[in-house]
């Protein structure tokens, strides 16, 4: 075959970003919007060696999974790279993609999905008693954590802006793989207040003549307009992101945005560079206090523009909760929190521990924890600034500071090694991890298995319906803490099958 070549071809799987995969005489097809179940007629785009890439040209038989698209841009956009999919099939799938990563990449051969039903090998498998055929107990995933409404759940969103080809100032999201705009000032995803919000900047940048940021020539002057709004609370938050340090007129941009119900604070972001990074370090607070809050159960955050947060609140309760459930505090437990952010987690678990110790790199997060913690009143947690494969070995083997739980939340690529290794010798009695990519997690997972770490729950959180992203939590027991508190990780091997 060559490129713009058609053929017919029935979808079996999916790929980890949500495309479809078929195959034709052994070689395999990705192709985006498609659903399992589908039978397609694609044309050629790239070929590679075993496999190529291919666009979706007509459904030629529907999957009894696809669904109508609620989005009119969603195909254009690739934003929401499930959005053609049921919603109970897009859990499944997430489902299946935690456990696949885990078992091929975990070596995880003793988990079993929720559903699944036993082999002659699982005798007793389900009871978390009896062992499979490579001698480890059987570890079924419980069930995912699905959104009761996955629509409008998104308290943060990000929108670049641009020119259109006649002209006009537009803003919506990046086509998949480009920085092309696909003008849309309403994602189904995002709350409705982001609508206005953005007609309000754009009709403001055309009445006075304000450039958007033009990446090729490093001309013009926004970039992006962050929104933010706390659900609890209803307060948002709009910070302009720009190529400068002041927006002409801007005490006329400043009163209309704060007609808006709920607007809180307006700010600028500084970004200069010659750069597809979004966010600059530098904030300039126009009006408000330069944050919003809101809360995570019963507890309250403040958040600036430059704050982690998760995006989902309603399934960051469910998220947190299920990570305090794994910890198993009694409130006696001294924790370890890495990759801590503005302490959202560390915050939630010293609700029932002794003592909470958070690690981040970026100051402005820990400045956040701090305060976070001083408005709830909670004095039993201490924030350190720095790389969690850094302080965490200090503060072990400097002071001696041990941990009865470590629970870590690691950006996408999970864990340093370092980090792993001086949790092998600190020796916790549990390791709960929070990972949004369950394939490093697969890895990191492995890494603690062969040195005495045994993994007990499984589950998994949709944080990003309609997308290919999932949450998992899991919860690693050490099989003997005592023995191993001290030792080198090399001396620790596979203590839980001995």
């Amino acid at each position: 075959m060559k490129k713009n070549d058609e053929f017919v071809v029935a979808i079996e799987d999916m790929s980890e970003d949500g495309a479809g995969i078929g195959r034709v005489d052994g070689y395999i097809w990705f192709i985006k919007d498609t659903v399992i179940g589908d039978v397609v007629r694609a044309g050629v785009m790239k070929m590679k060696k075993t496999y190529g890439f291919a666009r979706l040209i007509e459904v030629v038989e529907p999957s009894k999974d696809r669904v109508e698209p609620r989005c009119p841009v969603a195909r254009q956009c690739g934003g929401c790279q499930l959005q053609m999919m049921d919603y109970e099939a897009q859990l499944r799938f997430k489902e299946r993609k935690i456990y696949n990563n885990l078992k091929r990449i975990g070596g995880m051969e003793n988990l079993r999905l929720p559903g699944e039903e036993c082999g002659s090998e699982d005798e007793g498998a389900g009871t978390g008693e009896r062992a499979g055929a490579d001698g480890r107990k059987i570890v079924r995933m419980e069930p995912i954590m699905g959104m009761e409404e996955p629509w409008r759940y998104r308290n943060k969103a990000q929108f670049p802006f641009g020119v259109s080809k006649d002209g006009r100032v537009i803003t919506g999201f990046y086509a998949g793989r480009t920085h092309s705009i696909i003008e849309n000032e309403d994602c189904l995803l995002g709350v409705e207040e982001n609508r206005e919000i953005l007609r309000i900047v754009r009709e403001f940048m055309e009445e006075f003549g304000v450039k958007p940021y033009d990446e090729e020539g490093h001309r013009g002057l926004v970039r992006h307009c962050l929104i933010r709004k706390g659900f609890a609370t209803g307060e948002i938050m709009v910070c302009l992101v720009v190529n400068g340090r002041k927006v002409p007129k801007e005490e006329v941009l400043v009163e209309r945005l704060r007609q808006v119900d709920g607007m809180t604070s307006i700010s600028l972001c500084v970004n200069m560079e010659k750069t597809n990074v979004i966010l600059g370090d530098e904030v300039v607070n126009l009006w408000g206090p330069g944050y919003i809050t809101d809360y995570i159960g019963g507890v309250k955050y403040q958040i600036s523009p430059l704050s982690f947060y998760q995006v989902n609140p309603a399934q960051t309760v469910k998220l947190y909760g299920t990570a305090l459930e794994y910890a198993g505090l009694t409130g006696e437990e001294t924790v370890w929190d890495l990759y801590c952010g503005i302490g959202t987690i560390s915050l939630f678990l010293a609700q029932k521990a002794k003592k909470v110790y958070g690690v981040e790199i970026v100051p402005q997060a820990i400045e956040d924890a701090r305060r976070n913690a001083e408005i709830n009143g909670i004095e039993h947690v201490e924030f350190f600034v720095g790389k969690a494969e850094e302080v965490l070995p200090r503060e072990f083997e400097e002071k001696q500071i041990y941990a009865d739980v470590i629970v870590v939340d690691p950006p996408r690529k999970g864990c340093d090694q370092v980090c792993l290794d001086t949790i092998v010798k600190m020796g916790p009695k549990r390791v709960v991890y929070v990972s949004c990519d369950s394939a490093t997690l697969g890895r990191d997972v492995k890494y603690l298995g062969e040195r005495g770490f045994e993994v007990e729950r499984v589950r998994g959180c949709d944080m990003f319906g309609m997308g290919g992203h999932v949450e998992t939590v899991i919860m690693m027991r050490n099989c003997n803490p005592n023995k191993n508190r001290g030792l080198k990780p090399q001396n620790i091997v596979k203590l839980c099958i001995e």
